[in-house]
This record gives structure tokens, sequence and C-alpha cells, in this order.
């Protein structure tokens, strides 16, 4: 999957693919995430926030998504 830099003290990438509605966060400390069930929706949404980090801890975080870390 391919991730996109963004604008956040807290996410540094993030990537998505709507085929397996997957999220891969990479966040400022390095650490890699992948979420299972995060719609297109969802991820615009993400990408459209004013603050990525506060969005991502509000409604994917929060939200309970399953997750796994990959690096």
């Amino acid at each position: 999957m391919t991730r996109i830099p963004v604008a956040s003290s807290s996410i540094s990438e993030v990537g998505h693919d709507s085929t397996t509605n997957t999220l891969e966060v990479k966040f400022a400390n390095g650490g890699i995430y992948r979420y299972d069930g995060v719609t297109a929706d969802h991820y615009d949404a993400l990408l459209k926030a004013p603050s990525l980090g506060r969005h991502f801890q509000q409604h994917i975080r929060g939200a309970n998504f399953k997750h796994t870390r990959i690096a």
C-alpha cells in the first residue's frame, strides 16, 4: 500500500486500500499500524480534517477499528 506524507505532529504518513477497506498509519514515532474496516469515506474525512491527529483519535482509534502493528 502506498502511503502519502501528511502535515501532522503525531502522524507522518497515511494510506488506504479501498478494495480491502484498510488504512495504514505511520506515526511520527515510527510505528506503523494497519486498521481494518476503514472505508474510503473515513479516509477522505481524515485527510480533510483540520487536525489529522485529533480526527484519528476520535473517529478511528476511538471507534475501535481492529488494528495490527506492522512495523
